[in-house]
């Protein structure tokens, strides 16, 4: 694996994981399971994001 799709994972899983809590705290959500499941949607979605980042930038 190379190391720039896990630099930039690294610094864009915890964005989207504080984005979607946020989101799920502006819309009313105050039960930790959700305010999890929020930060692990935000985990999730930053996967693909993260190796198309890393792709553009190794071009």
């Amino acid at each position: 694996m190379h190391k720039l799709p896990v630099v930039v994972f690294s610094i864009l899983a915890p964005t989207f994981m504080g984005v979607g809590v946020v989101v799920a705290l502006v819309a009313g959500v105050a039960e930790l399971a959700g305010l999890l499941a929020a930060a692990g949607v935000g985990a999730v979605l930053s996967v693909p994001v993260s190796a198309g980042v890393a792709r553009a930038l190794e071009r």
